[in-house]
């Protein structure tokens, strides 16, 4: 009865807040909805506060979001997102992920091995050049190579006119298509990092819930020509901080949502996308976990993987919760039902987009029939290693650099080429028992799926089992050095001819990896690009262009307020958590401990600090790192999570419950001054003193 009457309860509040100006939206800069912000918020969003953020914001090329906060360079994110770097610099003896690191001078900063960041500096719409590629009537498929050839020739053309990174976006599901031009940064150095125990306190258990007592933040430096870089802009530090019910902007780079698909893509989704990675996550999970209990060692080098993919685990957890709730899945279908009866009701726009929905759906029919061999092929076999990541970069670029521009496959056009060097050319360490254990797990699950008689399989395993194969491909292989790397790059004949067992397995995957994905661009993306395309025009036609798209991994700009929410009919969450909650938090064991330092510290902190707070931005993965600024565009927090309610909120936006997390600036301020006495930082941010 109970649950009856909280159903009931949260229901009545969704429908109440639908009826407001929800704080939906991630924003475009260059459409940011400026009225709808001022009449909920009172505030004037000017070109020049826009201006401020895009130009302060920056994209880390690995997944993630941060921002400038001073003249000479330096960049706050999230320890999460930094934690490749962190690991990167670690070793046994100096081990930055438990102990924490800060340079008391500039010569002490340590150089990350391969990460960029880039600015955005501007967007330029070149929808008529991609679209006017394919001439009208052309042959799906072959219109998607025109279309393509045409994105890396705008691609090639403005890298080589700037020497800016520039990537065209497809938005609106091909409605539209934005060239956009970043000012890259290649020459990053770790500045500032808390322990991983204060940094990511309460570990799995506590990963997308709230409350929380995370300082998930970290320092870089951004460098050129060997001194530090001089941003066009940078954000300012808040002194008063995050305030309840106080309206906030996130400026950062979403990665994926699904807001604009049909029914019939989300129960594909439903059905065998989150299904088949969802069991790929686990096991890769198990495996790790596996690997970490053998040794100290073997926990601090497994420590960073594990914790991505258990995020990565946990999260498909929670976007499958959103496709298996009917009350959201009878929104969407409203959604929809109320597009095709506009559409359905004028002859015109009948005419032109009434059948997309069915070959949509007729599309995904055709995709379910190899999605797991494409996945299992073309997908997964990168995820978790390090060295597959190589081997299958190796034996690409030397094949595709050898082709026509724009016959290439997208990622290894001339404009990116830079970025593919920088990751194969990475000088971070590679541990080959690790490698052994995620590569054996990859072998297991594609035996398992593919069956033990499959060609495919049975030339990769050549009679082994999955752990014998994989130490035999990893101890067989020269690619931990960076020097093979490079002698094989530069040779496409010593590829072929190459007996490195990280190379051979590479080729054999190559094979049907390259087929499925060609089944899968010229037979069912290109018609998907054709008929999302006509949905996307029958949008604007119908609702106008004031809209979002999903998100590309771009920068845009949600906004919200600073709110609690309600988890019973009479109780409520309040919007921070402080120092003390902290402290109540903690039970001395993993992972609900405390570095030494915070143990003993309690005494020196104003335990009434907000530490956490949460807020109804709209937000998903890849903001992390995202700057939290108030209405004067100063810093009040970074945005690090959300919580477990919010991950449906990649197919449709919701506010009673669904929260962003971030961390409040206080928390920062209190321990760089109180916990690491880390007066250059304070000072370089203008927070110096008392």
């Amino acid at each position: 009865m109970r649950r009856s009457t909280l159903a009931l309860f949260f229901l009545a509040a969704f429908a109440a807040a639908g009826a407001l100006h929800a704080d939906e939206g991630i924003w475009l800069f260059n459409q940011f909805p400026k009225q709808q912000v001022a009449a909920k918020y009172k505030i004037e969003v000017t070109d020049a506060f826009l201006d401020h953020l895009r130009l302060s914001s920056v994209r880390f090329h690995n997944g993630g979001s941060g921002s400038f906060i001073s003249a000479n360079g330096l960049l706050f994110t999230n320890h999460h997102v930094g934690s490749e770097c962190i690991q990167a610099v670690s070793t046994a003896e100096h081990n930055y992920m438990r102990d924490g690191f800060y340079a008391r001078a500039g010569a002490e900063e340590q150089k990350c091995p391969d990460l960029e960041v880039d600015v955005l500096l501007g967007i330029h719409d070149v929808t008529g050049e991609v679209k006017g590629a394919a001439p009208a009537g052309a042959d799906p498929a072959q219109a998607n190579r025109q279309r393509k050839a045409a994105m890396s020739r705008l691609e090639k053309e403005c890298n080589a006119k700037t020497g800016n990174r520039c990537d065209v976006v497809k938005l609106y599901s091909g409605g539209e298509y934005n060239l956009y031009e970043y000012k890259k940064y290649t020459d990053i150095r770790l500045v500032f990092a808390p322990e991983e125990d204060i940094a990511a306190f309460g570990g799995d258990p506590d990963n997308f819930t709230y409350p929380r007592f995370c300082l998930d933040f970290a320092l870089f430096r951004a460098y050129e020509n060997g001194r530090p870089a001089k941003p066009l802009d940078f954000l300012r530090w808040s002194r008063e901080g995050v305030k309840d019910n106080e309206p906030i902007f996130v400026s950062g780079n979403p990665g994926s949502t699904g807001r604009l698909s049909t029914m019939s893509e989300l129960y594909f989704l439903y059905s065998d996308v989150y299904p088949l990675t969802h069991m790929r996550l686990s096991l890769l999970v198990n495996a790790l976990d596996k690997y970490a209990a053998e040794s100290p060692e073997n926990k601090r080098v497994a420590r960073e993987n594990l914790l991505l993919t258990q995020n990565s685990f946990k999260a498909y957890s929670g976007f499958m919760n959103g496709l298996h709730d009917s009350g959201l899945m009878r929104l969407k279908q409203k959604e929809e039902d109320k597009l095709k009866q506009a559409v359905a009701s004028d002859p015109a726009l009948n005419e032109r987009y009434g059948t997309a929905w069915n070959e949509i759906s007729a599309d995904y029919d055709r995709y379910r029939k190899f999605y797991k061999e494409y996945s299992l092929f073309e997908r997964f076999p990168e995820r978790a290693s390090a060295l597959m990541q190589i081997a299958r970069a190796v034996v690409r670029y030397s094949e595709e650099t050898r082709k026509p521009n724009g016959e290439r496959l997208r990622e290894y056009n001339d404009a990116n080429l830079p970025a593919i060097e920088q990751a194969i050319y990475s000088t971070a360490p590679v541990t080959a028992s690790m490698e052994t254990a995620v590569i054996a797990e990859y072998l297991r699950f594609l035996r398992q799926q593919m069956g033990a008689d499959d060609e495919t399989v049975k030339a990769v395993l050549h009679g082994l089992t999955p752990e014998e194969a994989a130490k035999n491909y990893v101890s067989t292989s020269k690619l931990g050095g960076v020097a093979e790397r490079k002698r094989l790059t530069s040779d496409a004949k010593a590829v072929a001819a190459s007996q490195d067992g990280m190379i051979h397995l590479a080729r054999i995957l190559d094979g049907p990896a390259r087929r499925y994905r060609t089944e899968y661009e010229d037979g069912v993306e290109a018609v998907l690009n054709q008929n999302s395309t006509k949905l996307a025009l029958a949008r604007f036609a119908v609702y106008g262009t004031n809209a979002y798209p999903d998100a590309t991994f771009t920068l845009r700009l949600s906004y919200g307020e600073t709110k609690g929410y309600p988890v019973a009919i009479t109780a409520s969450l309040p919007f921070t958590t402080t120092f003390d909650g902290l402290f109540q938090r903690a039970t001395g064991q993993d992972p609900f401990k405390l570095p030494p330092r915070w143990a003993s510290a309690k005494d020196l902190l104003d335990v009434t600090t907000p530490f956490n707070f949460v807020s109804t931005a709209d937000t998903h993965g890849g903001n992390s790192g995202s700057p939290t600024v108030d209405a004067k565009g100063e810093i009040v927090g970074i945005l690090f999570d959300g919580n477990m309610q919010g991950l449906p909120n990649r197919f449709i936006y919701t506010d009673v419950q669904a929260r962003s997390i971030h961390v409040a600036s206080q928390a920062i301020i209190e321990a760089l001054r109180k916990i690491y006495h880390a007066g250059r930082v304070l000072d370089e941010i203008g927070m110096g003193g008392k």
